[in-house]
């Protein structure tokens, strides 16, 4: 059975993949956006219009990176990205949106009826290194996340989720989950339709090192449906 990950764990494997694997950051981020692009496009391939909420971290990375693949696989992308920090890297992953004619939102009174103008949402705001309580700024898109009736696509945690403990009594529920590297151990919290593990660039060697026991990926997929 595949691993799921405690939070130092997580940090641990991060650490490795840069300091001894000599991955980039933003290496990283194209390989987990594109496969959760791949996921989102296999469980929705009818569900054109996206929101995508950016948190201002590596998470909020990864959904830049997917909002990108899904407009190049046809879908019609927008993202809400309350907090654009003042990094480089940043700065190009939201330009090379705005590049493709993805609208960039910062709060969501610009998303209107959510609902109405979008079919399903993507979560996108915290990743592995959080810890509550949720920031006030985020606030507002926790609750909207909590309140719609659109499928909501979380990228490796659900947003709100304590990394190891799961979901608390008011957290989302996200109808797919994308785990990324291998699934943290919230995930056995997660009971919604799709789970999928995105990534396939882990290191044989980090691999066994950390018994990940990740699966086969088929073909050339670069995501893989994992078993409830």
């Amino acid at each position: 059975m595949v691993k799921y990950l405690k939070q130092d764990e997580a940090i641990k494997i991060d650490e490795l993949l840069f300091n001894e694997y000599k991955f980039s950051v933003d290496q990283l981020m194209e390989l987990a956006g594109v496969s959760c692009a791949d996921a989102i496009a296999r469980c929705y391939p009818d569900r054109q219009r996206v929101l995508v909420a950016c948190g201002p971290g590596n998470n909020g990375g990864d959904g830049l990176v997917c909002s990108r693949h899904l407009k190049h696989y046809g879908y019609l992308p927008t993202v809400l990205y309350p907090k654009q920090p003042d990094n480089e890297l940043y700065k190009r992953l939201a330009q090379q949106c705005k590049t493709v004619d993805i609208p960039i939102l910062t709060n969501v009174e610009e998303c209107g009826d959510v609902n109405k103008k979008f079919d399903i949402i993507v979560d996108a705001l915290f990743g592995f290194s959080f810890k509550p309580p949720v920031r006030p700024l985020f606030v507002p898109i926790i609750d909207l996340l909590k309140s719609i009736k659109l499928p909501i696509c979380s990228i490796d945690i659900p947003s709100g989720w304590h990394v190891e403990n799961g979901k608390p009594d008011d957290g989302i529920q996200p109808e797919l989950l994308i785990s990324l590297t291998a699934p943290k151990l919230c995930a056995k919290s997660f009971c919604g339709k799709f789970h999928y593990l995105g990534g396939r660039f882990v290191p044989f060697a980090l691999a066994e090192q950390y018994e990940l026991n990740l699966p086969l990926y088929p073909g050339t997929d670069k995501c893989v449906p994992l078993q409830a």
